[in-house]
């Protein structure tokens, strides 16, 4: 049964991307795919009128011997040029308006020399499913740089496979936002001004953006394996401060490992947005000035004070007063929220959801007024992932990574099987209610194998939490134990170590806490005989009160097991999230940031129901 709805999962998420790769469904008119040679070269970018025109050109072939001019290849999508008097790849997304100038691509070296200039190009497959373009280029050194590039039919996509001497390329897309998101916890969002050094080391973990042009582009990024770094670069002051760009290793060469990388340009006016929220916001209604340009699961990041992002997803409704759908995650099952939002968790308790859209996807916030969380700062919108609205020439960030990756590679990222929430036995309150109006109405003795399966089910549902608080207690052991011979190893990291050791030292905390009133899973089975010895056949007139004294010190253990374990989560997230951030902020810190973060995602898996990883 767990294969089953693993791939039914897969299937589903999959669906959607086959109707888009496959042909031009849902466009408005065919999309052109070839290598044209414009004939003069261009010491400027192409206009959007030269591209539409293409006044004078020649289509080329992979037998074209001899190109006068520059080569722009495109697949209707996504177009680049490759310029005799430009070190770098103009990159274009192909809108009903125009081709528009998004991005610029320079190959560097191992030691990081960047292409000088143009040296040679030519065609190197030109087909009606994909047109490939490879460039040789050389460093101000003489080195030889070379890499293909590669467009396929359909597909907004650039590959880039990188041939002799090329060691990572630059990407040069300015933005002030660039969001790292973690399918496990909580995004991480760089804010350019909040980074005051020239360039941010941050988690390779298969693909980043870039926040590009006045909300309506998204530079997307995907490589293949976890060993390619990457520095976000930075430039400006104050409100001017961007990420000018970023820089992308194409990995080692090693076996069983691929190099390439790839760009994306997911072009929609308002596909993405940010809004500044104050302290004076909270509880309170924000409309946003902003709609949803599509139907979309749209991942919504909060800024918290201490500059930890929170993410959520924005409820999407049908009909004005309705109810909302909160969108499923990764195959999961959508929830349906009541007209007034609210929703239960561990750690917050009750509140009001608190970002959603109307029937004409209008954006809607409301920060919560919690004294666990809070949110100020920017606030972050992108599209994640698709919904069954979804048009289907519309692409999300999943879409791109499934798209690039393929289906093997991209499950092993997505982890369909560790993101899915496990629920074992019967909830202690739900226990306690079977069992009140079991008693209650005097029908224990016809219920008796009733009642005994209840009692096996606490028992079942005790141990499963429990189990799953040991597992980040060891965590925290065994992080910390790491932590103290990284500072011994390292004592000029002292600081970044604390500060990962602090947050750590809080699963103890949290721990001695609760310890008390969450017994032990052996201390449950002995109220559960002490139950079949003295209250199971019990029709006396006290039984009902024996039953209800039972019941309560179970849901007690219950719903203290509940909070530490969603308490537990919550500390791991933010361990996970802010070594990532310090690594941002201090390159030196990367190696052990990135064993900090692989070793959360592992904890993080296969969280229980109760522990809402999933707000």
């Amino acid at each position: 049964m767990k294969r089953f709805v693993h791939w039914a999962a897969v299937v589903a998420l999959l669906l959607p991307l086959f109707a888009m790769a496959g042909d031009d469904k849902g466009d408005s008119k065919p999309r052109a795919i070839g290598a044209w040679d414009t004939g003069t070269p261009s010491a400027e970018p192409l206009s959007s009128a030269a591209i539409a025109a293409k006044e004078g050109w020649a289509q080329l072939s992979t037998d074209t011997a001899t190109i006068k001019g520059d080569i722009l290849a495109s697949n209707g999508r996504a177009t680049i040029v490759l310029r005799k008097q430009s070190a770098a790849v103009d990159v274009y997304s192909m809108t009903a308006n125009g081709a528009n100038a998004r991005a610029r691509l320079t190959l560097l070296g191992e030691n990081g020399d960047a292409a000088a200039m143009l040296e040679q190009v030519a065609v190197t497959e030109s087909t009606k499913g994909a047109i490939c373009v490879e460039g040789t280029y050389r460093t101000a050194q003489k080195a030889q740089l070379t890499a293909k590039f590669r467009l396929k039919k359909g597909d907004g996509a650039l590959e880039i496979s990188p041939g002799t001497g090329a060691g990572r390329v630059r990407l040069d897309c300015p933005s002030r936002f660039v969001v790292l998101p973690d399918l496990f916890a909580d995004d991480i969002v760089i804010d350019a001004r909040k980074i005051p050094s020239p360039f941010a080391e941050v988690p390779s973990e298969n693909f980043l953006l870039h926040l590009a042009g006045n909300g309506d582009a998204i530079a997307m990024c995907v490589f293949e394996n976890r060993q390619q770094d990457i520095k976000v670069l930075l430039s400006g002051e104050g409100e001017n401060r961007i990420a000018s760009g970023s820089e992308i290793d194409f990995g080692p060469v090693k076996e069983g490992t691929g190099r390439k990388v790839w760009l994306a340009l997911l072009e929609a006016p308002h596909i993405w947005h940010t809004h500044e929220l104050k302290t004076a916001d909270t509880g309170k209604v924000v409309p946003l000035d902003w709609k949803m340009p599509f139907a979309a699961q749209f991942r919504v990041d909060f800024t918290r004070p201490n500059d930890l992002v929170d993410s959520w997803e924005m409820l999407l409704q049908s009909k004005e007063g309705g109810s909302y759908t909160k969108p499923s995650w990764l195959g999961s099952g959508d929830d349906t929220l009541e007209p007034n939002r609210k929703r239960w968790n561990t750690v917050l308790g009750t509140f009001r959801y608190p970002c959603w859209s109307n029937p004409e996807l209008a954006g809607f916030l409301q920060p919560l007024k919690n004294e666990n969380l809070s949110f100020a700062g920017p606030v972050v919108l992108y599209p994640i992932n698709r919904v069954k609205q979804t048009p289907f020439d519309a692409y999300t960030v999943i879409d791109v990574m499934r798209d690039c990756l393929g289906v093997g590679p991209c499950e092993y990222i997505l982890d369909l099987e560790g993101q899915k929430a496990e629920y074992k036995g019967r909830a202690t309150c739900s226990s306690r209610d079977k069992l009140k109006a079991i008693y209650g109405s005097g029908q224990q003795k016809e219920k008796r194998a009733e009642v005994s399966k209840v009692l096996d089910d606490d028992l079942i549902f005790v141990k499963h939490i429990r189990g799953r608080i040991t597992r980040y207690q060891e965590f925290g052991r065994q992080i910390r134990a790491y932590l103290a011979e990284q500072k011994r190893a390292h004592p000029e990291l002292s600081g970044f170590i604390d500060d990962m050791d602090k947050i750590a030292g809080e699963l103890d905390s949290r721990y001695a806490a609760r310890q008390d009133k969450i017994k032990t899973p052996e201390h449950v089975a002995e109220m559960n005989e002490d139950f079949r010895k003295n209250v199971l056949d019990d029709t006396g007139p006290d039984a009902l009160k024996k039953c209800k004294a039972y019941a309560e010190a179970l849901v007690e253990i219950g719903d203290n097991q509940d909070e530490l374990s969603g308490e537990c989560r919550w500390v791991v997230k933010s361990l996970r999230q802010r070594a990532g951030i310090l690594m941002a902020m201090d390159p030196k810190v990367a190696p052990i940031a990135t064993e900090i973060r692989a070793r959360t995602q592992e904890a993080l898996k296969n969280p229980a129901n109760h522990e809402g990883a999933r707000h």
